[in-house]
């Protein structure tokens, strides 16, 4: 297996996009487009393995589980690529089309380009801190039958759902149902990719029941994230032995998903979380509304959608506006608040509420006001900036880039490669870091997903399923 180390040169060659547009930076127009175009640039660098070859130990199809594919694609995607309808509409365009009678806002354009160099500069970082960990090379000590996959994974399924109840219904350890949650639908998903091609009936009914069960849970959720992550997971792990048909099917599915989507959630919260309609029948509505829908109020339509909702852009820029203007960097107090997040309320009764500590600075730089209901908490990158501005930015996703590969290659170590290893426990307990929410939040998962990790590695070495080599 391949095991180079990246040259730094070449790591270094990350940042030049957010070099060069920082240097021209009193052209916003300019500056944003070099900044949001280098995110591909990156992209294209890291994927490719011109910066650091991709482990060989399997084909690129196999393996899209890893930091380097999948967790770069949909945080620093989302992060970074996603704000560019923001910037047509700054620049005056509304669906695709430039209104003449809008003024541009140079103020605004000039935060726009700001917060995108920001995500340029997160990107080349969270990109350099996987690369630098990036070595699969070490063999684990343990190992599966390959024979007895398929049915561990399936049984990963059915006793993971039953534990997130058991932990919902435990006051204080409600973080640990999210866990084996997740972890039940990686697990029932990826069971059922392998059933199919063994052609497996009794796993593949079951398996199917379990991720028809997930999906309509998502679908009645209320947040578009579940729904497409639902998709999205099950072609990444088909994708290996159907690669046209998961191209020809789950590529087009997630198009239309981003369509409609942004019309049914509207329809589904406004009926459902009023409780005006059951989850059943405002599902139905919400349906129907999808499929009948006209954008003719554009503070509803897809266009605002991509807007206001796709990218976290706008939010970001309030808070650069504030910090440090008028609200100081807080250098270590995110990460105290952190700390104080990882102790479990089972043990601390009294702790404050996590919510409330992360809306304070939302409310300090003025994003929502205090009387509002509505919960608009920051992402790591703006976190990242809250607590030293640039600086906070390269350090903060340097670590958080390092902390997933790291957790990755471990959990590759301790379950025996990469199946049960990154495809199952890393993105089963660790999916949070797809996302990128906040210190408080991402620190305290994290740190608890690692223990479970650890505690299911001790349960599957004891009950002789894992053995060692």
């Amino acid at each position: 297996m391949q095991t180079k180390q990246a040259p730094m040169e070449r790591i270094i060659m990350l940042y030049v996009p957010w070099a060069l547009a920082a240097l021209l930076s009193s052209d916003a127009q300019l500056s944003y487009i070099i900044a949001w175009l280098g995110s591909f640039l990156i992209f294209f660098l890291t994927l490719t393995g011109w910066v650091k070859p991709i482990p060989n130990d399997m084909s690129v199809a196999e393996q899209l589980m890893r930091p380097i594919f999948l967790v770069q694609i949909i945080f620093a995607g989302y992060m970074a690529c996603t704000s560019i309808f923001y910037f047509l509409d700054v620049l005056g365009y509304q669906n695709f089309e430039k209104v003449s009678t809008t003024l541009v806002d140079q103020n605004r354009l000039q935060y726009t380009a700001q917060c995108q160099r920001y995500y340029c500069l997160g990107h080349a970082a969270f990109v350099s801190g996987i690369l630098i960990f990036m070595d699969y090379s070490t063999k684990s000590k343990y190992y599966i039958a390959k024979d007895k996959l398929a049915n561990l994974l399936m049984m990963f399924a059915v006793v993971s759902f039953p534990a997130s109840i058991f932990f919902i219904r435990i006051p204080g350890l409600s973080q640990f149902a999210n866990q084996f949650s997740s972890l039940s639908f990686i697990a029932g998903t990826l069971a059922l990719a392998f059933a199919i091609p063994q052609k497996k009936i009794g796993n593949t009914l079951i398996c199917l029941a379990f991720y028809f069960f997930n999906f309509y849970t998502a679908l009645t959720s209320g947040f578009k994230e579940p729904i497409i992550i639902s998709v999205l997971v099950l072609g990444v792990f088909l994708y290996p032995n159907y690669k046209k048909l998961v191209a020809g099917i789950f590529i087009p599915a997630l198009l239309i998903l981003f369509m409609f989507l942004p019309t049914y959630n509207r329809i589904f919260r406004q009926n459902a979380w009023s409780g005006d309609a059951s989850a059943d029948e405002a599902t139905q509505l919400a349906l129907d509304a999808a499929l009948n829908s006209d954008s003719g109020d554009e503070d509803d339509s897809n266009w605002g959608f991509m807007v206001y909702r796709l990218s976290e852009i706008d939010m970001f820029i309030k808070f650069t506006q504030s910090t440090p203007k008028t609200v100081d960097f807080y250098r270590t107090k995110l990460l105290a608040q952190s700390g104080m997040a990882i102790i479990p309320r089972i043990f601390w009764p009294g702790k404050p509420s996590t919510e409330d500590l992360i809306m304070e600075r939302v409310y300090d730089a003025g994003v929502v006001n205090r009387a509002s209901s509505v919960s608009a908490k920051p992402a790591f990158i703006v976190d990242a900036y809250l607590t030293l501005g640039g600086w906070g930015v390269f350090v903060m996703m340097l670590i958080y880039g390092a902390v997933a590969q790291i957790i990755s290659v471990k959990a590759e170590k301790l379950f025996g490669g990469y199946i049960l290893g990154t495809a199952l426990v890393f993105s089963g307990l660790f999916q949070i870091m797809w996302r990128g929410l906040s210190f408080e939040f991402l620190i305290n998962t994290v740190f608890w997903s690692y223990i479970s990790m650890l505690a299911i590695h001790k349960i599957l070495t004891a009950s002789n399923i894992l053995k060692e080599v």
